[in-house]
């Protein structure tokens, strides 16, 4: 049996001069999502984006081996 976690982190689109905030600011916030659940025994199994308005919604997916 596994048990699975859906992380969902929501962005609002902002262009600035230097391209678009959003892909920084997740990257740093993705990264740490990883690093914790790393350390609790998960892996991400998979990982989904939409973009709906002005916003972007990017779902993590971790799952787990339970005994």
């Amino acid at each position: 049996m596994s048990k699975t976690v859906v992380e969902t982190l929501c962005y609002y689109s902002k262009l600035t001069l230097n391209g678009f905030w959003l892909r920084d600011q997740a990257k740093e916030e993705i990264q740490e999502l990883l690093d914790q659940y790393s350390a609790d025994g998960y892996e991400l199994v998979s990982t989904d984006a939409h973009w709906f308005g002005f916003a972007t919604y990017i779902y993590l997916y971790f799952s787990k081996s339970t005994p």
